[in-house]
C-alpha cells in the first residue's frame, strides 16, 4: 500500500520517534548508575525518575527542529546547531566533542568532520543514534530516507561505516513507521534494510543478524555498541527493533540486559520501534522547549 505524507503528519511520526528515542536514551544511561536493577526492570520496576537523557537525544532534538525548520536536510545549518547547543555534561564522546569544537570556533564542518581519526573519519554509531526521527519523517519516501540520511551523517561521520549506520536506522524506521500506519507488520524488517544499502561491516552485521534468534548470542555476535562503532552496535540494536516491534518495553528491557553502549542502543531501538508506556514518558527529563512544536504546527 502506497501512503503519502503532508507535513504535519510528517512531524508528528518524527516526534513520536523522538519521544520513543528519548526515552529508550533516558532510561537505559540511569544504568551506568550505582544501584540500578535490572532484574527489577525486568520484573517492570524502572528506576524513579526523572531520568536525564544524553547527547544521542540533544542530537535527535537538533534534527528535528532542523526537519520542522527546513522540511530537509541543510548541512550548514544542522553543524551550526549541533555546535552551538553541545552540552559536554550530556555524555559527548572525546571525537564529537572534538569536531563540535571545532565547528563552533569557525572551522567548515566538513574539515572538521574529514580531520577525525587521523583523515578516516569517524565510524562512531553518532550518526545511528540520533537518526531515527529522520526515518520516520520520510517514512513515504524512501530514496529521500536515503539521501537525507547520509546527509545528516555526513555533518559529523565521513567515515563509509558510520554513515552505513545512519541509513541503516533511517530505514529501519521508515520500514517501522510504514507498518504501524499501514497496519501491516513488515514480514523482514532486516531484510528491508538490506534494501537500501551497500557493501560494509553495518550489512554484513545486519545479515548474520537474520539468522540469530537468541538475544545473548545476539549481543555476543552482533556487539552491543561497547566499541561504540557504527558496525558493534547498529546490527544488535536492529535485531532487537525487529524482534520487539509491538513491544517497547520488551525492547528497551532486552537492550538494558545486553549491557555496552545500553543509552545508544535503546536510543536507536526506542526510535525505531516508538510508543514508550505513559510513565515512562514522564519520568524522562522534559525535552529542551526550543525543539517543540511552533503554533502554526499544532
Amino acid at each position: 500500500m502506497r501512503i503519502v505524507l503532508h507535513t504535519r503528519a510528517r512531524l508528528d511520526l518524527a516526534y513520536a520517534s523522538l519521544d520513543g528515542l528519548s526515552v529508550g536514551d533516558a532510561l537505559g544511561a540511569q544504568f551506568f548508575m550505582v544501584g540500578r536493577s535490572v532484574p527489577d526492570l525486568v520484573a517492570g520496576k524502572p528506576p524513579r525518575g526523572p531520568w536525564e537523557w544524553t547527547d544521542d537525544t540533544e542530537m535527535a532534538c537538533n534534527l528535528v527542529a532542523e526537519l520542522r525548520d527546513h522540511g530537509e536536510v541543510d548541512q550548514d545549518s544542522l553543524a551550526a546547531a549541533f555546535a552551538d547547543r553541545c552540552e559536554p555534561y550530556r555524555g559527548y564522546g572525546a571525537g564529537a566533542f572534538t569536531i563540535l569544537h571545532k565547528i563552533r570556533r569557525g572551522t567548515p564542518w566538513k574539515q572538521a568532520a574529514g580531520s577525525a581519526f587521523h583523515g578516516q573519519g569517524s565510524c562512531g554509531n553518532g550518526a545511528a543514534m540520533r537518526i531515527a526521527p529522520l526515518g520516520a519523517y520520510f517514512a513515504d519516501d524512501p530514496k529521500a530516507v536515503t539521501t537525507q540520511a547520509v546527509r545528516a551523517g555526513e555533518v559529523t561521520h565521513q567515515h563509509p561505516e558510520g554513515i552505513a549506520g545512519g541509513v541503516a536506522v533511517a530505514h529501519a524506521s521508515a520500514i517501522a513507521t510504514r507498518a504501524r500506519l499501514t497496519g501491516a507488520p513488515p514480514h523482514d524488517l532486516l531484510g528491508g534494510v538490506l534494501e537500501h544499502l551497500a557493501e560494509s561491516l553495518v550489512r554484513k552485521g545486519i545479515e548474520k543478524a537474520r539468522k540469530i534468534d537468541d538475544a545473548e548470542e545476539a549481543a555476543h555476535v552482533l556487539g552491543n555498541g561497547s566499541r561504540v562503532t557504527a558496525q558493534d552496535t547498529v546490527p544488535f540494536a536492529l535485531w532487537v527493533a525487529s524482534r520487539h516491534l509491538g513491544d517497547y518495553r520488551a525492547a528497551i528491557t532486552t537492550c538494558v540486559q545486553a549491557g555496552g553502549d545500553i543509552d545508544t542502543t535503546a536510543a536507536i531501538v526506542g526510535g525505531v520501534v516508538t510508543g514508550p508506556p505513559q510513565e515512562w514518558l514522564q519520568a524522562r527529563e522534559p525535552l529542551p522547549g526550543w525543539v517543540s512544536r511552533t503554533e502554526q504546527e499544532l
